[in-house]
C-alpha cells in the first residue's frame, strides 16, 4: 500500500511541476485542482491522505495543502474532523446539484428556452445577508432579483447578493437573457469554487405566487446558497422554485447506467 501511494506522489509532482512552467494560477490552486482529479479517479477510495504526507508529496508547506484542501472540504469532496483521517465522500459534490449549479444551463440543458424578468439590480445593505456573508453590516451590496422563465413560463423567484466593491462592472449588465455566474467570470474574475447550499420544501405566499403565476400554498423547493471564491464568502442566493417543475438530482457511489 505505502509503495503504491509513494509511486502515485511522483506522478502526482511531475503533473504539478508541469503546470507551474509558464503558470499565473497560485501553487495552492494547482495543487487542489490535481486532487480534484485524483479524487475523481478513485485514487483515495481506501482512504485519504493527511496533509503532513500530502505536504511532503508535493514538497510544499502544510499551509498550502490546507488552502489547497479547502476548495474541496467546502464542497463536501473531502471530510476531516479533529483527531480523525481525512476521508473522501464518494458522490458528495454532484454535477447536477451544489455551489457551482447554474439554472441558466440547467433550463438550457432541458431544451427550453431561457428568459428572466428582472425585478430589481443595484446596491442595497442588508444586515442579515451580510451576516451570511461574514461582512460588516453596513456593507453595500449588490442585489440582482429575477423572475426566471422557462418556455415563457415563471420557473423560480431568484435574488442574489454580492460585495459591491467586487462586482462594479456587474451594474449595467442586461440580466435578461445570461447568466450571472458568465458574466461574474468574464467582467469580474470570478469563479465560485465552493461553498453550501440548504434545499428546504416550502409554499407559496401571496405575493410569491403573484409572481410565479401559481395558486397560493403550491408547493415550492426554496435553496440558500453560500458560494465562495478562493475560501472567501463571495455570493448568498435564495431562490424559490415552483415544486412541480423542479427535480433535485444527485449520484452517489457508480451511477447505474442511463437508460
Amino acid at each position: 500500500m505505502y509503495i503504491s501511494f509513494k509511486r502515485t506522489v511522483l506522478s502526482a509532482n511531475t503533473r504539478v511541476a508541469a503546470l507551474a512552467e509558464g503558470s499565473s494560477v497560485p501553487l495552492w490552486e494547482r495543487i487542489s485542482l490535481d486532487l480534484a482529479h485524483r479524487v475523481e479517479d478513485g485514487e483515495f477510495a481506501e482512504g485519504f491522505p493527511g496533509e503532513f504526507a500530502l505536504a511532503t508529496s508535493y514538497g510544499v508547506s502544510r499551509g498550502t495543502i490546507r488552502s489547497a484542501l479547502r476548495p474541496l472540504r467546502d464542497r463536501g469532496a473531502v471530510s476531516s474532523h479533529r483527531g480523525q483521517k481525512p476521508r473522501v465522500i464518494v458522490g458528495g459534490a454532484s454535477v447536477t446539484f451544489g455551489p457551482v449549479y447554474s439554472l441558466f444551463d440547467a433550463v438550457q440543458a432541458s431544451s427550453m428556452s431561457q428568459r428572466s424578468i428582472v425585478l430589481s439590480q443595484g446596491a442595497v445593505t442588508d444586515a442579515l445577508v451580510a451576516g451570511h456573508l461574514a461582512m460588516e453590516a453596513a456593507t453595500e451590496l449588490f442585489r440582482l432579483s429575477r423572475v426566471r422563465l422557462a418556455d415563457e413560463r415563471p420557473l423560480a423567484i431568484d435574488h442574489v447578493w454580492l460585495p459591491a466593491s467586487r462586482v462594479r462592472s456587474l451594474a449595467n449588465v442586461d440580466f435578461s437573457n445570461t447568466a450571472l455566474y458568465k458574466e461574474l467570470q468574464d467582467r469580474c474574475g470570478i469563479t465560485l469554487d465552493g461553498g453550501r447550499e440548504e434545499l428546504h420544501a416550502e409554499t407559496a405566499t401571496e405575493s410569491l405566487a403573484a409572481l410565479l403565476q401559481c395558486r397560493p400554498g403550491a408547493p415550492l423547493f426554496r435553496i440558500e446558497r453560500i458560494g465562495c471564491h478562493r475560501g472567501e464568502r463571495i455570493e448568498f442566493r435564495r431562490t424559490h422554485i415552483l415544486g412541480e417543475r423542479y427535480v433535485a438530482s444527485a449520484s452517489f457511489g457508480v451511477s447505474p447506467p442511463t437508460a
